[in-house]
């Protein structure tokens, strides 16, 4: 099974680029050039990991950031910026990004934090699914 990645960044070469490197490596990309646009994205289709420039035109990163995980708790998101502050970063993390990466960033670097954050994901999904099992099996007594 593929990962599902969706990139978002204002600047079309960068994800362009980006995105062929990453479907080399067998990842299932999506990319978008404005938050608000991921956002629509994110509703039309299944995404594993967003990875997020934090300085865009219009709505920035952290701000949806806080929509994605509002909308959709488990997508994991890596934000990434080539002007990267302290207080962007704590922000992001404390809103819930998996990580945040200084552009430019070295394509392996991205693959493996991509890699960690769908790992996370998957098994929060897990977690919910034997949650969900347990529950069903001590209200029928299955226990």
């Amino acid at each position: 099974m593929k990962i599902k990645v969706l990139l978002v960044d204002d600047e079309k070469e960068f994800t362009d680029t980006l995105a062929q490197r990453l479907e080399i490596r067998d990842f299932e990309v999506t990319t978008a050039s404005s938050a608000d646009e991921a956002l629509a994205q994110l509703g039309k289709r299944e995404v594993d990991v967003v990875v997020l420039d934090v300085l865009m035109p219009g709505k920035d990163g952290v701000a949806a950031l806080h929509e994605i995980k509002k909308v959709h708790p488990l997508v994991e998101v890596i934000l990434l910026t080539g002007h990267a502050t302290v207080e962007s970063a704590v922000e992001g993390l404390k809103s819930g990004a998996f990580d945040y990466l200084l552009k430019p960033t070295e394509t392996k670097d991205l693959i493996a934090k991509i890699v960690q954050a769908y790992r996370r994901k998957a098994d929060q999904e897990e977690r919910i699914r034997q949650a969900h099992i347990d529950s069903i099996m001590l209200r029928r007594g299955w226990d």
